[in-house]
């Protein structure tokens, strides 16, 4: 029997957002408070108040899932986190403690993975890829209902993997490597894409906006974004082989890549016919919170 109420929360850089869904998945609040910045116990202690503030507000105790931007060790403790005051801690641990409850966390890709799974763009799809195209990019796997962490706890991590093919240069990622599917394809990615071939300093937003309206230069640099998506899309078509790959974040606001990705997906696909869909996400940026929730069957 599914819990009454299920509580998620994303836990971001900047700001800490809670839902509460009801046993249907129906969301009956949503509150968000800015993260402490740079302090672990003072964003524990925020996590614990808004859970309990939620509880006290709707008269009823929930289940609890949390998506953090990173994975937990074997020995529970926070790694890649892009807040880098969680990276050592038993975040976890100190949060059963206060709450007095079980916890769950995973990664917010999976999180928005599992959310679009669960009742989003890929609900009813046997295996579903969910993908962050933001200021990173990062990736959850959902089989038959069920989020696949891994045996590293990085499932999913296609953003730094090289990017196949070949290209003139190799931008340097913030882990240490060079040429990884995140340094092309995040938003910061493809403005740095953008400068090299032109030399406009421009972001995302509004490179789109001019291609659009007939600018060359920004058509061209979203021609080699939409390219490379779509080599980058096919290499995890060609290993995991979902039914659906639904995109998030900003650039998932593209709506031509819908057409033009999988245009081209197919040359570097070994298969005759590619049955997968490429769909845009049905939650948008609730989907981190609501997949946190749904950590909780």
């Amino acid at each position: 029997m599914p819990p009454a109420l299920r509580l998620g929360i994303d836990l971001g850089g900047t700001k800490i957002e809670i839902a509460a869904l009801d046993a249907g998945g129906g969301e009956i609040l949503r509150k968000r408070i800015a993260t402490p910045q740079g302090d672990y116990m003072a964003t524990v202690m925020a996590v614990a108040a808004l859970v309990e503030a939620v509880e006290n507000n709707l008269h009823q105790r929930g289940t609890l899932g949390i998506g953090i931007p990173g994975s937990e060790t074997a020995a529970g403790l926070i790694k890649n986190a892009n807040s880098t005051c969680l990276i050592g801690k038993p975040l976890r641990r100190d949060l059963q403690a206060l709450l007095q409850r079980e916890v769950r966390i995973a990664n917010d890709a999976n999180c928005f993975a599992l959310s679009e799974a669960a009742d989003g763009a890929g609900a009813g799809a046997a295996t579903v890829f969910g993908v962050i195209l933001g200021t990173g990019v990062g990736g959850g796997i959902v089989a038959d209902g069920k989020l696949l962490a891994g045996a590293n706890g990085i499932a999913g991590e296609w953003g730094h993997n090289p990017l196949p093919g070949n290209e003139p240069f190799l931008p340097d990622c913030y882990c240490g490597r060079r040429g990884c599917v995140e340094a092309f394809l995040s938003g910061p990615g493809l403005a740095d894409d953008h400068r090299r071939a032109s030399g406009e300093h421009l972001d995302a937003a509004t490179i789109a906006r001019r291609a659009e309206a007939g600018d060359a230069d920004c058509e061209a640099t979203l021609q080699r974004y939409e390219a490379r998506l779509a080599r980058a899309l096919a290499v995890v078509i060609n290993i995991l082989d979902p039914e659906v790959v639904v995109l998030g974040g900003g650039l998932s606001n593209l709506d031509r890549l819908y057409n033009n990705v999988p245009r081209q997906w197919g040359e570097h696909i070994f298969s005759d016919t590619v049955a997968t869909r490429l769909l845009k996400h049905r939650h948008g940026d609730s989907s981190g919170v609501r997949g946190a929730a749904w950590l909780w069957p």
